[in-house]
């Protein structure tokens, strides 16, 4: 009788039968640790990290010099979350947004799964928006945007759906000939290029500044509530410092360089246009030149989205489990079929108006990953000091009851809202500077207003329940 799988082996079809079972030391297999550098150097080498960049001056209305600094400083504060996170994968040989129990509970988990789940399936939805414009530009519109978006989100599932080794395996090459096609694009374009000068240091200035960068903060920091999903097969005693510093290379080196390059090409006169209708016109432009070429290149800088998308389809699957053990149930594969579907279907009508829609959907990340993710900080590093009763983590009655953790992170959004400045709502804080438009600072404020309440309720709930 030949043996079935189990959850700690791939099925005969190749694809992976694990869920967020947590793997057990004995269990794991993956010992490239070089693999944290590549999964997201390669997730993040897309034609959407140009596409950010590319927005500092047509939307925010900044120069050159300004926007290179927000860049770098909102990356680097955006990448540590994500850093810190991704050490817990070898360390408990858990996904993500199970470790979120450890904080918010059995039930709070849940909230924050559904969160999650939206975010991931807003990444794809703009990163498929991002590929689609590319291929119209290359069609000259004679290829409709729905079919481009069905055809990248196909692509994306193939591979997704087959689980953690060949989403490692897709990613460790994908990013070599996107590096290439990059290098070719700065060639093509670098003569072109001009320093923007810094506009007048007026509060309308200092308030696009603050709200470019929650923007940036949120692409860098979006993929903290997958950190852990990427190495959780990796040795028990896999070096903390290597996965830490790997991964954050990974996300920062490629952010920085191509959202300069964003920046950049929309600085070139002749590209004016392009940059008023986003990244993937704005490539277009730059590599039309190149003739024939420069077409086969826009195709492969469309397919990219691919290595962007593969971790945002494969952890929607794992975050829909951690709704309970009825969810647990269905096979992670149905879950990433279905978060896939979604956003097909909220990208085609979102692609009209895709400049106002990407700037929105960052700030919006931005906005409940900061409180997120410094609940997890501290429960880490204050509460916990690093120590996590691991076996507990399908067990409600053993989790913190996780009061404290849902308090500070509705006081969070309360900083949101307080500190927002978007198209249809300025918060009352935010109103406070560079009337009538606002300066964004809701990201700041819920990130102070949660840690202020964790750091108080999280004490209060231990002496109560001890857990």
């Amino acid at each position: 009788m030949s043996a079935q799988p189990t959850l700690n082996t791939p099925a005969i079809s190749g694809i992976e039968t694990r869920g967020i079972e947590r793997v057990m030391p004995q269990d794991r297999t993956h010992m490239r640790v070089f693999d944290n550098f590549t999964m997201w150097l390669s997730a993040n080498l897309v034609i959407s990290t140009v596409a950010l960049g590319a927005l500092a001056v047509p939307v925010f209305g900044l120069g050159f010099w300004d926007s290179l600094v927000i860049i770098a400083v909102f990356n680097v504060l955006g990448v540590l979350p994500v850093a810190l996170f991704a050490t817990l994968g070898p360390r408990l040989g858990l996904r993500q947004m199970t470790i979120s129990r450890f904080s918010f509970g059995w039930h709070g988990a849940k909230i924050m799964a559904l969160f999650n789940v939206a975010a991931c399936i807003g990444w794809s939805a703009v990163n498929v928006i991002v590929g689609a414009q590319i291929i119209g530009s290359l069609s000259a519109g004679a290829i409709p945007t729905w079919v481009s978006i069905l055809l990248i989100a196909a692509l994306t599932t193939a591979v997704s759906l087959y689980g953690y080794r060949y989403v490692h395996r897709y990613e460790r090459y994908a990013w070599m000939p996107m590096a290439a096609i990059f290098l070719v694009v700065l060639f093509t374009s670098r003569g072109q290029m001009h320093l923007i000068p810094t506009p007048a240091w007026t509060m309308a200035h200092v308030a696009s500044m603050v709200s470019f960068g929650g923007a940036i903060f949120g692409f860098a920091t979006g993929w903290s509530s997958y950190a852990a999903d990427y190495n959780v097969n990796q040795p028990e005693d896999t070096s903390a410092s290597r996965v830490f510093w790997l991964t954050f290379f990974g996300v920062v080196v490629p952010c920085i360089l191509l959202e300069t390059l964003g920046l950049g090409l929309t600085t070139v006169g002749a590209y004016g246009k392009a940059a008023q209708q986003g990244g993937g016109a704005l490539l277009g432009a730059a590599l039309g030149p190149l003739g024939e070429t420069g077409k086969l290149l826009l195709l492969l800088l469309a397919l990219s989205v691919i290595a962007n998308n593969i971790p945002n389809d494969y952890s929607a699957g794992l975050s829909l489990q951690v709704l309970g053990k009825g969810f647990q149930k269905i096979h992670r594969a149905v879950w990433t079929v279905v978060g896939a579907v979604i956003y097909v279907l909220i990208a085609i009508p979102a692609a009209a108006s895709f400049n106002a829609t990407l700037e929105n959907f960052l700030l919006l990340v931005a906005y409940w990953l900061g409180p997120w993710a410094i609940i997890l900080i501290l429960e880490h590093l204050v509460f916990r000091r690093g120590r996590y009763n691991v076996a507990d983590w399908n067990a409600a009655h053993k989790l913190p009851v996780g009061w404290a953790a849902i308090v500070a992170m509705v006081a969070g959004l309360l900083g949101v809202y307080l500190g927002a400045a978007q198209t249809a709502f300025v918060g009352p804080v935010a109103g406070l500077f560079n009337k009538p438009y606002g300066m964004d600072v809701g990201f700041e404020l819920g990130v102070l207003l949660s840690a202020l309440a964790y750091l108080a309720l999280r004490r209060i709930e231990l002496a109560g329940s001890r857990r």
